[in-house]
């Protein structure tokens, strides 16, 4: 008796899981909103990074120096402490020879491979043009020049791309000198881009240097 019931049972659950057999072709109704019709587009990356500027945005790390400075890397290099443009400006904040001597740094190398060297040279060039423009960020700042309201984070952004002697010109002739670096970046531009943020912890140092 035993022996039937080992052999009948398997046969049993074979018999019930092969009734509850699967339609391989299931009559399934797609909405006509999900139905692909025709080829979809997509957008590679055509160039080194693979970003395209116009379209990838910073993350947003505040409202202070932090988020200020990264906001300007961005920018300036996508924060790629490594890059050298096609005019020769190093680093993650893209600055120039001249500029780096002037709170000396005299080693191109050395500066574009230590990150920790650039972070100090650039907020000893921020500091330094606080110093420079201290008067001309008291006399405009909260003023319009253009439809755009002056920040004393879009002064010291302004002239970080053009140099603080371009600054002063823009705005002592209320927006009529304004200038362009070579890849057609403008002062007013750098105004309305970088305003509102604070940057009351950098203190204005007349020789800055690192």
């Amino acid at each position: 008796m035993r022996k039937w019931i080992s052999i009948i049972c398997p046969l049993i659950m074979i018999f019930i899981f092969t009734s509850f057999g699967v339609d391989s072709n299931p009559d399934v109704n797609v909405p006509e909103n999900l139905k692909v019709k025709e080829p979809t587009v997509v957008s590679l990356p055509k160039n080194e990074t693979g970003l395209n500027p116009q379209r990838v945005a910073p993350p947003f790390l505040g409202s202070a120096y932090n988020g200020f400075k990264e906001a300007l890397a961005f920018k300036e290099s996508q924060g790629n402490y490594f890059r050298i443009n096609t005019f020769g400006y190093l680093g993650k904040y893209q600055f120039g020879i001249s500029t780096l001597q002037l709170m000396g740094v005299y080693n191109a190398t050395q500066f574009l491979n230590d990150p920790l060297l650039q972070e100090k040279a650039f907020h000893a060039n921020i500091a330094r043009n606080k110093w420079i423009l201290r008067k001309d960020i008291e006399r405009f700042e909260g003023k319009r020049i253009r439809g755009v309201e002056v920040t004393e984070s879009g002064i010291l952004a302004a002239a970080h791309l053009a140099g603080a002697g371009n600054v002063k010109k823009y705005l002592r002739s209320y927006g009529q000198e304004d200038v362009e670096d070579a890849y057609g970046t403008s002062i007013s531009e750098y105004l309305h881009k970088f305003s509102g943020y604070d940057l009351s912890k950098v203190y204005a140092m007349r020789n800055a240097r690192v």
